[in-house]
């Protein structure tokens, strides 16, 4: 009787610490964070019902309101109540109870009209694509999952062109640069820049023994997953494409191979991939390797494997399949740029800089339609265009110059006519990059230089510089409310502001312990500068009220 007794009593304790083991690993599990918009609240405020993902990838999900979930709005605490249909949320809660941990909302506004002024602070305000034309001159590749404001969800930002939508930011920076809000390590080595989107950040990297895309919370730099896409480079180049549900990137490997990988955006889970060499016998134009970010375009990614069976071609984004193959005459091996979409004459179509020149093929068959030779040099040929309607601008370095060339119907198709070319001495991009901001262009100028420089798009005048900026070497920028920021090679950030007066520096400050050479191109999302540094990740607030900013980080 002892003896069943004891049995019993052994039996219990085990079922104890098999059930608290399970409590202290549920508890333990970190939240899981989504981003999205607020469909309904429960009239009893206890339950959340919020639409996570766009169009067909659209669904909802219900989350549990308790006493302890904290709700702030447009920076404020706030009550359930407050929140209402067509918010922007983003939410963490515990995936075993669907309880809701916090959440970070923002009060749907209208975007503000833009006008067209004449004085330079009107200017350096409007993005590029908002001053002086219709909305149907500004195609757009389609991301769907971007958020209007504090979204950067691929290369260049929401319409691949460097611009941010942010507002209310620092117009000088202190003496020792903006405030430190975290850093974040093991993002592995690399050179690509970061996607942000729906309060998550995207990178690749090597790490591990391979190359991976790294997903980090933008609330804390804290990892939420990390997924492998191929073994290790010389550092990752590609920068994530985020598409709702869908993430696409790049895998480099040597000089010649490389692979588009897709994968889920809330778990990394992959599902397809394709090999540049194996799949399309692509070929790049010289030994750095691979460095494209894909283009999302309605149902279909955009890359580059270069060579002349496939130098273009457009994939299924949700299964890979095969849409069309470009042959390019000449067959040219890809370059170092990232295609960019325009339409002219009804016809939409694919920018692309190549080995030998810039290019573009028919977005709806893959079909040759211009190419311009002159701006490409036999070393590498890397920043990606600017296309504004009917007018692309494209430059790169090694002593080449820059050119702006307006697209006309004709003939069926459409034909490349050089409006200027601009010399090396004049103005040459190597790499880093440029934006449009209203009339005038704005970049680093100089072979293995950064110099900043104004030019005038329609004229191709230098308004200013060359100047001597306050880091040294190339320069990779981004623009947002007003001004240009500018990462130096040397790991030197600047701050100089967006008037075709005359160079203004406003503020600088070096990266703690920054790596060089310093090129991962920065980052402006949600009143936060984003700066990859190869393993590492920086996030500085840039706001201007940090209580009261419009821009809210990971929205």
């Amino acid at each position: 009787m002892m003896l069943k007794r004891l049995s019993s009593i052994a039996c219990l304790t085990v079922i104890t610490l098999v059930v608290g083991a399970m409590a202290t690993s549920i508890a333990s599990a970190p939240p899981v964070t989504v981003g999205g918009t607020v469909k309904s609240v429960s009239e009893d405020g206890k339950q959340i019902t919020v639409v996570v993902g766009t169009g067909k990838a659209a669904k909802e999900q219900t989350f549990r309101l308790t006493g302890a979930s904290k709700i702030t709005l447009d920076g404020k605490s706030a009550k359930s109540d407050e929140i209402v249909e067509g918010t922007k949320v983003t939410l963490s809660y515990e995936k075993a109870t669907s309880e809701v941990v916090a959440i970070r909302a923002t009060t749907p506004k209208a975007e503000p009209a833009e006008k067209a002024k004449e004085d330079s602070v009107a200017e350096s305000a409007a993005p590029a694509g908002k001053t002086g034309r219709s909305a149907k001159s500004t195609p757009k590749s389609d991301t769907s999952g971007a958020a209007a404001t504090g979204d950067w969800p691929q290369w260049r930002g929401l319409e691949r062109d460097a611009v941010s939508k942010d507002t209310g930011l620092l117009k000088q920076w202190p003496q020792d640069g903006p405030p430190l809000v975290w850093t974040a390590n093991e993002m592995g080595g690399g050179f690509g820049s970061v996607a942000v989107t729906g309060g998550r950040i995207y990178v690749t990297g090597d790490r591990g023994g391979g190359q991976s895309v790294t997903c980090v919370n933008a609330a804390d730099g804290k990892i939420i997953w990390s997924a492998p896409i191929g073994k290790p480079a010389d550092g990752a180049r590609s920068t994530p494409t985020v598409d709702g549900d869908l993430l696409l990137a790049l895998s480099s490997r040597g000089n010649q191979e490389a692979e588009i990988v897709c994968l889920e955006t809330v778990t990394g889970k992959e599902k397809w991939r394709k090999n540049f060499r194996s799949d399309f016998n692509g070929r790049m134009m010289s030994s750095w390797g691979y460095s494209e970010s894909p283009l999302v375009d309605g149902e279909n990614v955009i890359c580059t494997p270069g060579g002349s069976d496939a130098t273009l071609v457009a994939l299924k984004k949700k299964t890979g399949d095969v849409v069309w193959k470009a042959k390019v005459p000449g067959g040219d091996a890809a370059g170092y740029a990232s295609a960019v979409v325009a339409e002219v004459g009804g016809v939409r179509q694919y920018v692309q800089l190549l080995e030998r020149g810039i290019v573009g093929v028919a977005a709806k068959d893959g079909k040759y339609l211009w190419r311009y030779d002159k701006i490409a040099n036999g070393t590498a040929n890397i920043p990606t265009p600017i296309v504004r309607g009917d007018l692309v601008f494209c430059s790169t370095g090694y002593n080449t110059g820059a050119a702006l060339l307006k697209l006309v119907p004709g003939g069926g198709g459409t034909k490349a006519e050089e409006k200027y070319f601009l010399p090396a001495n004049k103005f040459q991009n190597h790499h880093g990059g440029m934006v449009l901001i209203g009339d005038h262009i704005y970049a680093g100028s100089g072979h293995n230089n950064g110099l900043p420089t104004c030019i005038e798009m329609k004229t191709g005048k230098i308004v200013w510089g060359p100047e001597r900026g306050a880091g040294a070497e190339s320069a990779a920028i981004a623009y947002a409310d007003g001004h240009v920021y500018f990462r130096y090679q040397n790991a030197v950030m600047a701050l100089v502001e967006a008037s075709p007066k005359g160079y203004k520096l406003k503020g600088s400050f070096k990266i703690p312990n920054g790596a060089t050479p310093s090129w991962s191109h920065p980052v402006v999302a949600g009143g936060r500068l984003y700066l990859r540094d190869q393993d590492r990740l920086l996030c500085y607030d840039v706001r201007a009220d940090r209580s009261t900013a419009r821009a809210d980080a990971g929205r």
